[in-house]
């Protein structure tokens, strides 16, 4: 779940409904620098999708008693992220092994980054990580897709990911790394237009103006107990988060 302060409150999204974001995205995705996604369909769905993990997870948000408020997709903890991302991909397998083979190298992504920045729980996500490679190989075996064809989604799913964070946390400036293009990886740079639209420099679109959007639940500003957040989280209206692209 991410959370975003403002001035009534805060705003619980869903980790789906940022990973619907990204989908987005992915679908408004290509030109002639920036090349193609393909297999389309089946990379938007898995963008689209990406978070699938999270599903059940995010209906009973975990209480912080810091700020009073859902813990955030930061918070977790290890046995958590692991509990959410292995086994991820197998909820895709019955509808497009693609997709399911998106969620499987970007769940992997995320054990790797983890792993990185808490070395003492290294052992327990490098399985996770090995058994998504394992996974990831005979995806790839079995649908014909190369090393590099793959690598290109993986960062491709990357930088939608990191794209719908930015949105959804109302970040004022984000540069995208390595982002593939047609013909190498350069980076991306998220500006804020001051004018209620953000661009993206250089454009990865075909259009000129993409609109995305995602839901979110209004919540006060802090609660006393987690029973208390749970009952004003079951009971929030949605709220729809509308972002405006426009060329520069």
């Amino acid at each position: 779940m991410l959370i975003r302060l403002d001035d009534e409150g805060a705003l619980a999204i869903g980790q789906l409904s940022h990973a619907w974001l990204s989908g987005q995205l992915a679908r408004a995705w290509g030109n002639a620098r920036f090349g193609t996604v393909e297999p389309r369909e089946e990379i938007v769905l898995g963008a689209q999708q990406h978070d699938i993990g999270w599903a059940l997870f995010d209906l009973e948000p975990r209480f912080n008693h810091e700020t009073g408020l859902p813990r955030s997709f930061l918070e977790l903890t290890v046995d958590e992220h692991l509990s959410i991302w292995r086994g991820a991909p197998e909820r895709l397998l019955s509808q497009s092994l693609y997709a399911a083979l998106v969620v499987s190298m970007h769940g992997c992504s995320l054990s790797k980054l983890r792993a990185q920045n808490a070395p003492e729980h290294a052992e327990a996500l490098q399985r996770h990580i090995d058994e998504e490679h394992a996974r990831q190989a005979q995806l790839c075996a079995t649908l014909g897709v190369s090393d590099a064809q793959a690598e290109r989604t993986r960062r491709q799913m990357w930088t939608w990911d990191g794209l719908s964070l930015a949105f959804c946390s109302s970040w004022q400036a984000f540069s995208a790394r390595d982002v593939p293009t047609a013909d190498g990886v350069i980076d991306l740079e998220l500006r804020d237009r001051q004018d209620g639209t953000l661009t993206l420099d250089p454009w990865p679109f075909a259009s000129e103006r993409v609109a995305a959007r995602c839901e979110a639940r209004r919540l006060d500003a802090r609660y006393e107990d987690e029973a208390t957040m749970r009952r004003a989280f079951q009971s929030a209206k949605p709220v729809t988060l509308v972002f405006a692209l426009v060329a520069p």
